[in-house]
């Protein structure tokens, strides 16, 4: 529900205006912090069971991590982070697809892109979750069709028949950026005024979370294809700080009548309690935070919403609810930052360093993985709860049905803003567009190079990325169950196959069924034995369709003296190299790109990267985790894609080629007692 908005004070309207201008995962607005705002959903619809009786419910501390059948697992990929018609800011910026029609294209099938042109995967995704914003859900399309009472209203005429087709072009971007920036705030004033009835608002979020249902279920076809009846809650800090956040639902046999958004609290503590409440009613349910690269240092502080340390309540509440962190998609790369990881050459990957739809720069302290798993050692050092001892996978956030994946192929994220190389600011535009961008005042055009280019973030976005789950069948239940243990990876796009056990009796020889028998899979925890070093057993397997395999690296974070430490180390090369022992690093395997037209070395590279490695530097005393990162022979990134069909050279400014990558969710290993 979200009628309470008829009690917002003036202020929060005000603030409401944080919201003009969003692009993809916009903000929403700003309430107050008070009890009328944070509290869970109320019980009736906790417990809501229109669509259909009771589950067996499974709780995080019963996941069935040995189960009987298919106990060594197979790969499934699939995106948990999309966006259809039915999400405020996607309708507005063209997107006419459905929760129907991307489950489709998830399924191999092409549909239209915004801008009129035909999408479609090389190859079908295994599952798929459609996760429109929460707040305002359907709201503008309501708007736009006139037959509705919704769209009687004087400020939502500029948004009327905004996706008829002969409104589908390049020029309509004023109208749509206008009539967008205006309806957020003025739909909150109407309806703190009176103007506005907010059932009327609620009833067009429950219809469209209702058909959102329905087409989940629809597709979800056991064995062959899953679905996940999902939503994304969109919040943030008062100075933009990014707070976003997915929830994925184990089932839909019963499920809340309306999802919590930001209506309902700001603090993502809220978000929680909330979600504590659906699990004692027999709804079991996750959230996924994403783009912690633009949270401003908000995603993974050391202190809660009233700024007090982090307790063991506190931690227990987050890592309950959040098993899992979104590390990559088409907003950049959250693994870690060159000023946090100085001595990973590789740090530097599709950084987006702004603040989510703003290019006011994020601090990157508080902001990626890497530092936070590190901080929750050091919490558990401390004898509190590891608030951050997540997975980590990996999604796109399309704004269009559609997962962009293809750095050859990359058709980007919202819809008629970023449709072409021009719009995206890696191809110069001409006069037209020049006018069209500026008076519609969504980037900035600047002359680089002599040339003049839209600017903005979209030229920082990725052709990013993908979930990859371990799991013994394509099934909500086993899916479901990987993503709570964390037998979960993410890749940047390419469906590379990556995995990770440790233990400490591993022989060269093991098998796969050994691995499990002997050890722990990516995702758990592996208690010391009498001061041995762990051996960590490390594969990937490259994807066909993409480049070679390169070097296979461990990542290391360990906590001594109250201090975190990292390490990366490369453990198997490609091509016959030696890794060297006093540097940790592979030699180079003389890999290349002809930036002329994309071609890339042939005959260099791995198929498959497999090794047993023993940490060389273990202590026993020290709490330590462990995850695997594979990177591939370097190849052109979308931009330089996008310069060579253009027939131009890649914008001077922007990296010209990247290393696709995988990386496991992490190991940690317990201190000896």
């Amino acid at each position: 529900m979200i009628g309470f908005i008829h009690k917002l004070p003036a202020k929060v309207l005000g603030l409401a205006l944080l919201a003009i201008g969003l692009v993809g995962c916009g903000q929403g607005t700003t309430a107050d912090n008070d009890a009328s705002v944070s509290q869970a959903a109320p019980p009736e619809q906790a417990t809501d069971s229109r669509f259909g009786g009771a589950q067996l419910v499974m709780l995080p501390d019963t996941v069935n991590a040995n189960p009987e059948s298919n106990a060594q697992r197979n790969a499934y990929f699939g995106d948990l982070h999309v966006h259809t018609n039915y999400s405020f800011d996607a309708f507005a910026f063209g997107t006419v697809a459905s929760p129907y029609d991307a489950y489709r294209f998830a399924q191999g099938q092409a549909i239209k892109h915004p801008a009129g042109f035909d999408v479609q995967l090389r190859a079908p995704l295994d599952f798929y979750a459609v996760t429109d914003h929460a707040m305002f859900l359907g709201a503008v399309k309501a708007a736009a069709d006139t037959s509705t009472e919704f769209s009687k209203f004087g400020h939502v005429q500029g948004l009327h028949n905004l996706n008829a087709p002969d409104n589908q072009n390049f020029e309509s971007l004023p109208q749509r950026v206008t009539a967008f920036t205006t309806f957020l705030p003025d739909t909150l004033a109407k309806i703190a005024d009176g103007s506005i009835d907010a059932s009327l608002v609620d009833q067009i979020a429950k219809d469209a979370w209702t058909d959102t249902i329905r087409a989940a279920e629809a597709f979800n076809d056991p064995g062959s294809f899953t679905t996940f009846v999902a939503y994304e809650f969109t919040s943030s800090t008062d100075d933009r700080g990014n707070l976003h956040r997915n929830v994925i639902f184990q089932g839909a046999d019963r499920l809340p009548a309306m999802p919590f958004s930001r209506f309902h609290s700001q603090n993502p503590e809220g978000l929680w309690d909330w979600m504590d409440g659906l699990r004692q009613n027999g709804i079991e349910a996750l959230a996924i935070p994403h783009n912690s690269n633009g949270s401003n240092g908000q995603m993974f502080k050391l202190v809660d919403w009233a700024s007090n340390p982090v307790d063991d309540e506190w931690a227990r509440k987050r890592i309950r609810n959040e098993p899992l962190v979104e590390v990559t998609q088409v907003k950049g790369t959250s693994e870690t930052h060159p000023l946090l990881s100085d001595s990973d050459e590789w740090a530097d990957f599709e950084i987006m360093p702004y603040r989510v739809a703003t290019t006011w720069p994020s601090e990157p302290k508080g902001s990626y993985a890497r530092e936070a798993l590190l901080d929750g050692l050091a919490l558990a050092d401390a004898g509190i709860t590891n608030a951050y001892q997540f997975g980590l996978v990996g999604a796109t956030d399309t704004h269009v049905g559609a997962s962009s994946l293809d750095e050859s192929n990359f058709f980007s994220k919202v819809g008629l803003l970023d449709a072409d190389g021009e719009r995206r600011g890696s191809v110069p535009m001409d006069k037209g567009q020049v006018e069209v961008v500026r008076s519609a005042g969504r980037v900035n055009v600047q002359e680089i190079g002599g040339l003049e280019y839209a600017t903005g973030a979209y030229e920082t976005w990725s052709a990013s990325g993908l979930t990859g789950v371990w799991a013994e069948e394509n099934t909500r239940e086993a899916l479901y169950a990987a993503l709570r243990r964390k037998e979960v990876f993410a890749t940047s796009g390419p469906r590379i196959k990556i995995r990770l056990f440790a233990g400490y009796d591993y022989g060269e020889d093991d098998g796969l069924a050994d691995r499990y028998a002997k050890g722990v899979p990516m995702g758990a925890e592996l208690h010391g034995a009498d001061g041995r070093a762990p051996v960590l057993v490390a594969s990937a397997l490259r994807d066909p369709s993409s480049a070679a395999l390169q070097r296979l690296q461990i990542i290391k974070g360990w906590v001594a003296d109250g201090q975190t430490n990292e390490q990366v180390y490369d453990v198997a090369c490609s091509d016959g190299g030696e890794v060297d022992p006093k540097t940790h690093r592979c030699p180079d395997n003389g890999a290349s790109v002809d930036l002329t037209d994309c071609s890339i070395t042939e005959n260099v590279g791995a198929s498959n990267l497999d090794v047993v490695w023993r940490d060389p530097d273990h202590n026993p005393e020290h709490r330590a985790f462990y995850y695997a990162r594979v990177l591939e022979n370097p190849t052109c990134r979308w931009s330089t894609w996008d310069a060579v069909k253009a027939g131009v050279p890649p914008r001077p400014d922007l990296q010209k080629t990247l290393q696709e990558r995988a990386w496991t969710s992490p190991i940690w290993v317990m201190p000896q007692t």
